[in-house]
């Protein structure tokens, strides 16, 4: 009986951690720079918001997301708003230059994360200033999207003028049914110029067309020569002297098209956080 009752408070203060886990607010799914939760913004403002960071971050590489919650209770919103940044990843990996402005409506609370590559132009003091005098004063009046917008073009302004590292553009990926009708072109277009002009001069003159057209449509000049090389070796070498023919039986795409694989979603770029920020009520 000792042992159960000198026991018994570790078992409670178990069941206490426990409890308040499962009470945290869960950290919502990213899928978008603006994620509102609590019904505030319309669709219009949500996308004229989305537009604007999406365009920053394009052009400066730093990512700003915004978050509307109805609550953060029973975690203060500096609290909740880490764990979200970190379940995020927001900003570049190694350069962790990502921004989470957190909106609590019903705790009547606003927190700014920053991330460790943006915290020399947002220092604690500069994001407070951002909260009280451009997010809190408009979010008194009713004006939650003016306030929110306030405040994120404040920050990108900031943002602009510090030195980071360009940012990554990634090439959008190949559609499978361009590669398959660029492959018929050169058949067609080999046979053609192999009756016309011979071997030689249609091989040479297909190569440099695919290779000029791959070029424009890819915006790489590696893989213009490489397309370029492929069909006048394929000219030269296919095909009878006699012209072309299809070989019959016709042909088929194998699959009916192609997926763009993701919707169009956004995701973090693996930054981290020191915790830095700051935040405000209203």
């Amino acid at each position: 009986m000792p042992t159960s009752c000198r026991t018994s408070p570790l078992f409670f203060d178990a069941l206490l951690v426990a409890a308040l886990a499962l009470a945290q607010v869960a950290v919502p799914p990213l899928k978008a720079r603006v994620t509102d939760l609590t019904g505030t913004l319309n669709a219009q403002q949500q996308q004229a918001l989305e537009h604007t960071l999406a365009e920053f971050e394009a052009r400066k590489g730093s990512q700003i997301a915004v978050l509307l919650v109805p609550t953060t209770k029973p975690e203060a919103a500096v609290e909740y708003g880490v764990r979200v940044f970190d379940a995020w990843k927001l900003g570049r990996k190694g350069v962790d230059d990502g921004v989470l402005l957190l909106v609590a409506k019903e705790d009547r609370r606003v927190q700014i994360i920053t991330g460790r590559g943006v915290e020399g132009v947002l220092p604690d003091a500069i994001v407070k200033r951002i909260v009280e005098e451009d997010i809190t004063p408009r979010f008194k009046q009713g004006d939650f999207y003016g306030g929110v917008r306030a405040g994120a073009d404040r920050m990108m302004r900031l943002i602009e003028g510090e030195a980071l590292p360009p940012p990554h553009t990634q090439r959008a990926p190949v559609d499978s049914n361009l590669i398959f009708f660029a492959f018929i072109a050169v058949l067609f277009l080999g046979g053609i110029l192999r009756a016309i002009f011979g071997r030689a001069l249609a091989a040479a003159a297909v190569g440099g067309i695919i290779g000029v057209a791959a070029w424009l449509i890819l915006g790489s000049l590696l893989f213009g020569v490489m397309a370029g090389v492929f069909a006048f070796l394929f000219t030269l070498i296919s095909g009878g002297s006699s012209g072309w023919s299809s070989g019959g039986g016709g042909w088929s795409s194998g699959g009916g098209g192609f997926s763009s694989g993701g919707g169009g979603g956004f995701s973090g770029g693996g930054g981290g956080t020191a915790g830095g920020g700051a935040g405000g009520s209203w």
